[in-house]
């Protein structure tokens, strides 16, 4: 599965590592440490087994292993999918609250700029 990008080695970075902040911590402790420590810390597969004390090929079994487990997680929960339509529809609405304050503002109407006001803090605190 591919959620956004095509084939590009950053791309998969940026991929593997929004799979790993939402799932992440579903892999087992080992999976967790070898998907951590080649993409968020950049070691090489040599470098890792000489970490975990275990052979190169075990390192890219494991990572290869890891990456299928957080690209399943995603097909069956979707979680990724459903933070990006949220983040949207969420953007959505700010805008909408922006354009009624300026409605508000420049029409000196004080009840619909005080609610696009609330509109927005409600917005942002979910965001946050």
């Amino acid at each position: 599965m591919t959620l956004i990008f095509c084939g590009d080695i950053m791309d998969k970075l940026v991929e593997i590592g929004i799979l790993f902040d939402f799932y992440g911590k579903l892999l087992s402790i080992k999976q967790y440490q070898v998907v951590e420590l080649y993409y968020i810390y950049d070691l090489s597969l040599t470098e890792i087994g000489e970490e975990m004390n275990i052979t190169r090929q075990g390192v890219y079994d494991t990572l290869k292993r890891s990456e299928q487990k957080l690209y399943h997680y995603e097909e069956t929960l979707g979680l990724i999918e459903k933070f990006n339509k949220i983040e949207s529809t969420l953007k959505n609405i700010l805008n909408i609250a922006n354009k009624l304050e300026d409605y508000g503002r420049e029409n000196n109407i004080d009840s619909v700029y005080q609610s696009a006001l609330k509109i927005k803090d409600m917005g942002k605190k979910i965001r946050d």
